[in-house]
């Protein structure tokens, strides 16, 4: 299966979650078992090339795309999350939305021997959320080696916001 097999798997919803945006739902492509393998073949590619030793995932999506990709990698997974949802001492930042600010959080142990990171989400769209997790990563001593997204907006210049000299890898580029 290629990367064009795999985007008719993903749904288009026009405005959604508000009037004006065309939702890329990856819903019917997790659905299908086959493709989601073929997913998890494609992105443990990118991990063959990269060598993380630990997989980070955004809430939430990215914990189902990561966690998928950490346990077929047999390697750790560490989620980021939206504030208060992780137990104990964070690490936080606050980061910059078309419309506000928001802010992620991740815990900082397991990341005492600097482990090559891959960031992996489900799409990369204006990248603010993803550039926020990089800081995040860097904040708690990890090596980041790379992010991987199974959809990209390219249009919308997300790729931009990443730190330049780390490989961002996207399955399916609109």
């Amino acid at each position: 299966m290629t990367a064009l097999d795999l985007r008719q798997l993903v749904r288009e919803i026009p405005d959604f979650p508000k009037p004006g945006i065309l939702f890329r739902d990856i819903t019917p492509l997790m659905r299908q078992a086959s493709a989601w393998q073929e997913v998890m073949r494609q992105l443990g590619a990118v991990c063959d090339q990269l060598q993380p030793d630990l997989i980070v995932g955004i809430e939430s999506r990215g914990f189902i795309v990561g966690t998928a990709l950490a346990t077929a990698r047999q390697i750790g997974f560490s989620p980021v999350r939206k504030p208060g949802k992780l137990p104990g001492q964070v690490i936080g930042v606050d980061y910059s939305l078309e419309y506000g600010t928001d802010r992620l959080e991740i815990l900082p142990d397991g990341f005492e021997q600097r482990p090559r990171v891959l960031i992996v989400d489900d799409l990369l769209a204006t990248g603010g959320t993803a550039g926020a997790c990089a800081e995040l990563v860097n904040r708690v001593g990890g090596n980041l080696c790379g992010f991987a997204f199974v959809v990209e907006l390219s249009d919308l210049g997300g790729k931009s916001k990443l730190p330049a000299e780390v490989p961002v890898e996207s399955l399916i580029v609109y």
